[in-house]
């Protein structure tokens, strides 16, 4: 299953009724019965493959994180589309999550994908957002120093100066939020970190 037959599931499948404390306490709940130890262990019957285990229990994250995100995305009232992933609640929420696998929360018109690490290998650092507008398409990306994404076709790294400035470093772009407005006509970039909303 792609992203984009994930997104179209999550879209597809109805709301549950619910009482409004429900959906308050839902993502805490999760997070608790995660980290929770079972009352007894007890030997599979038969072994399963390590692989469908992990493939599991990620699908099943990823639709509980889709369905709590889908929630607050639908109670927004701000102009800016792009303001959920700037939401401290749901950045910690997320990262409470999946410890040091979180690579990039990425929100664009498609809706809402998260990157994960296949190992617990991403320092543990200041999030930022960063918001991207090429050609009249926007999204907004939360993630790390050190990580990569791309932007107009050529994959970046981010990186943090000492004064909590980012710069965005590829083979042909470089951006920095100390100079915003030096980019190319048809790219617009705004850079953040978000620590005072963490």
């Amino acid at each position: 299953m792609n992203n984009r037959e994930l997104d179209d599931l999550l879209r597809s499948a109805p709301v549950p009724e619910r009482e409004p404390d429900y959906w308050r306490d839902f993502p805490g709940e999760i997070t608790r019965r995660l980290r929770r130890p079972d009352a007894k262990v007890q030997a599979p019957a038969r072994p399963r493959p390590p692989l469908l285990a992990w493939g599991i229990g990620f699908a099943a994250a990823c639709l509980a994180i889709g369905f709590v995100i889908g929630h607050w995305h639908g109670r927004m009232r701000t102009a800016d589309a792009y303001a959920l992933l700037q939401n401290g609640k749901v950045l910690r929420e997320v990262l409470a999550l999946f410890p040091n696998r979180v690579r990039a929360i990425v929100q664009d018109e498609h809706g809402v994908q998260l990157v994960l690490s296949d190992q617990p290998d991403v320092p543990n650092s200041t999030p930022f957002w960063i918001k991207v507008c090429e050609r009249g398409q926007c999204r907004a990306v939360v993630t790390f120093s050190g990580q990569e994404f791309k932007i107009a076709g050529e994959r970046v790294e981010v990186l943090a100066d000492a004064q909590g400035r980012v710069m965005l470093v590829g083979d042909r772009l470089f951006w920095s939020s100390a100079e915003p407005n030096r980019t190319s006509a048809n790219l617009r970039i705004q850079a953040r970190p978000v620590t005072q909303t963490l």
